[in-house]
């Protein structure tokens, strides 16, 4: 019987549709070789791309700004002068950031010009201190150009610091000045000065002024107002006081003004009013300076409070005149030795009669025990700050480098 193959079943004939396959598939194997040499070979019209990103290149590189930021000194100097070596600038465009940061991250203050072409720093530098700097221009088109570097300033051989008064946290009277004796002479006074700022509240003007080159004082035009706050910022690090001379001293002081209390002696009339907030609260009687040893006119700060003290005739030019080994209640008022202070070795001479070597003698005790007498009560009344006003003596004016005596100067004068 004769069978007809079933198509597809036979192997002869799978082998034969195999072959025949194989040569169907040559023309697809062709064109997936051309595919993918025209791939390959698609880098033309890739080069074409190539082209236009050259192109972009190009133009950003047209686009960079053409601001040129310049810094001094340059990028990892050492020994940098703490004044006017830092300078930074602009040129084909305008500055419109700098940041000046010391290790810490505290800024530098400082202003950009009003054309933008320079940056000043508004103080000077601290000493042996690495700086970061950071500068940002812009030219015409907008277009920024920044550039960064770091230094490092001078440490100094000589120093100088100021010993002040008053204290940082004190509590002081209406006619406390704030007062700075510096260790070296001073030949740069501008500087020192302008390293020095004063904050109050309420604001007030305060202005400096110095006695010889070693000693600076500061003071409102009147007496303070009760209860201001007053601030001052010690920034003499880094400042040149005098040639190859650095302050070495960065510190913040503090103080409040209490209540207002300034007491007048009239030498002739033997009295001592002492007026609070305005009002007279108590009359003292006093002695002053006998005939020949007169107590000082005008304005004196009480700067010293002792509750006993010697005094010496000799400290303060009249030999051996005298020599009071136990002094009470004792307040100074000047440099030169004048005091306001208990005595309990006058006898009748309050209000009766001056007696002393100068000083402002309040009747007292021996020992200072009884809390009842005057000098005891004014003594635990009185503030370092307080004003006691002399008038009426056969005596000059005090000087106002005397003691914290600038009261005595006038606006004009102690603002020139």
């Amino acid at each position: 019987m004769n069978v007809r193959p079933i198509s597809g079943a036979s192997p002869a004939g799978s082998r034969g549709r195999g072959g025949r396959g194989r040569g169907r598939a040559l023309p697809a194997l062709a064109l997936g070789v051309l595919l993918t040499l025209t791939a390959c070979g698609g880098g033309g019209s890739g080069a074409g791309d190539g082209g236009k990103n050259a192109k972009d290149s190009s133009a950003a590189q047209s686009k960079q700004s053409e601001a040129v930021v310049s810094i001094a000194p340059e990028d990892g100097a050492e020994g940098v002068d703490t004044s006017g070596a830092l300078k930074i600038g602009a040129t084909k465009g305008k500055l419109t950031e700098v940041v000046v940061k010391n290790a810490d991250g505290a800024e530098i203050d400082g202003k950009i010009s009003g054309d933008g072409a320079t940056w000043t720093p508004s103080t000077h530098l601290a000493a042996a201190t690495t700086y970061t700097v950071h500068a940002v221009a812009k030219d015409s088109e907008g277009r920024t150009a920044a550039e960064d570097t770091r230094f490092t300033t001078l440490t100094p051989k000589n120093t100088f610091i100021g010993h002040f008064t008053p204290e940082d946290g004190s509590k002081v009277g209406v006619g406390m000045p704030f007062s700075i004796r510096f260790t070296r002479g001073i030949t740069n006074p501008e500087d020192v000065e302008k390293a020095i700022r004063i904050k109050t509240e309420p604001a007030v003007e305060v202005a400096g002024h110095w006695f010889g080159n070693d000693r600076l004082d500061f003071r409102p035009e009147k007496y303070w107002k009760a209860g201001t706050e007053v601030t001052v910022d010690l920034n003499l690090d880094g400042v040149e006081g005098r040639d190859g001379v650095y302050g070495e001293q960065a510190k913040t002081v503090s103080f409040t003004v209490g209540r207002s209390q300034v007491s007048v002696v009239d030498a002739k009339k033997l009295t001592m009013k002492v007026v609070r907030d305005g009002k007279t609260i108590r009359t003292v009687p006093i002695t002053t300076g006998a005939p020949g040893y007169e107590t000082w006119n005008g304005q004196m700060v009480i700067t010293e409070r002792l509750p006993v003290t010697r005094m010496n005739g000799e400290t303060v030019g009249y030999g051996g005149e005298y020599d009071i080994k136990d002094v009470p209640h004792a307040m100074r008022l000047s440099t030169s030795g004048t005091f306001i202070h208990g005595n309990y070795w006058g006898g009748d001479a309050f209000g009766n009669r001056n007696s002393s070597h100068g000083c402002i003698g309040l009747r007292d005790v021996r020992g200072g025990w009884d809390e009842k007498a005057p000098a005891a009560w004014f003594f635990e009344n009185s503030l370092i700050g307080d004003v006691v006003v002399v008038k009426n003596s056969n005596d000059a004016t005090i000087a106002p480098d005397n003691g914290l005596n600038g009261w005595n100067m006038s606006w004009e004068k102690w603002k020139a």
